[in-house]
């Protein structure tokens, strides 16, 4: 993998900052998680957070990504059909739901990951460990930063653009060279966007679609090389010993 151009900045006060703004940010906006708390609670009949695995920065000591939990508000409810599936999101996100993510509420517990450490509030985002395991090497080097609550790809497009657009925009914001300057110009970027309230979802549907099955959908990759990347993921999942 590429060298990441860093300077002082992105090696030490990159961290400092996000966990010093972290920790205000947490006690500043603790009513607002109490009342989302209780009602999403109420919404969803149950836990109002979502957690889930995701991959972080690639550990130096292994060469692969550390697993995390990422934690968000639940938008969709767990509501399935009488044999056990999980009904369409289009079901599963109610009118609570779709507040949050209108508004990017949903967002605000990655606040405690950005303060634990597994986060940055700038950087590529998150995605899923089965979409990581369709990546290819070029691609998963934009796990050699901490994924960020947001990104360059996220005010350039975000669920209106190609998963290789999105890609292509995360290896750009490293490459360029992670600055507090440029990391100022996202993050204004992105209030922005939330304000406007923009490119939350692809149009036309309810959520944004898996890089696996986008790929499959889009034919570039074959059903056996689809269930191969799936079987790869759960392994990483189980390797990581956080399954």
């Amino acid at each position: 993998m590429t060298a990441t151009k860093s300077g002082i900045y992105a090696r030490y006060l990159k961290r400092i900052f996000d966990f010093i703004f972290a920790l205000l940010f947490s006690f500043v906006l603790l009513p607002v998680f109490l009342i989302l708390s209780i009602t999403g609670a109420i919404a969803m009949h149950g836990n109002p957070f979502f957690v889930q695995l995701r991959p972080g920065r690639i550990d130096p000591k292994t060469g692969r990504e550390k697993v995390f939990y990422l934690i968000k508000f639940r938008s969709m409810s767990n509501i399935t059909f009488a044999d056990g599936r999980l009904l369409p999101d289009s079901k599963r996100l109610n009118r609570y739901g779709k507040f949050l993510r209108h508004t990017s509420l949903d967002e605000l517990p990655q606040i405690f990951n950005v303060l634990m450490g597994s986060c940055s509030f700038v950087g590529p985002r998150a995605q899923l460990v089965r979409d990581m395991t369709f990546m290819t090497p070029e691609q998963r080097r934009r796990h050699t930063v901490r994924p960020g609550i947001t990104g360059l790809a996220q005010v350039n497009g975000r669920n209106n653009i190609s998963w290789e657009q999105k890609f292509d925009l995360d290896l750009q914001y490293i490459d360029n060279g992670i600055t507090l300057k440029n990391d100022l110009k996202i993050l204004f970027r992105t209030v922005f966007k939330v304000v406007k309230v923009e490119d939350v979802v692809r149009k036309g549907t309810a959520s944004d679609m898996d890089f696996g099955d986008w790929l499959l959908a889009h034919g570039k990759i074959t059903e056996e090389e689809y269930r191969q990347h799936l079987q790869e993921a759960q392994d990483f999942i189980h390797e990581s010993g956080l399954a």
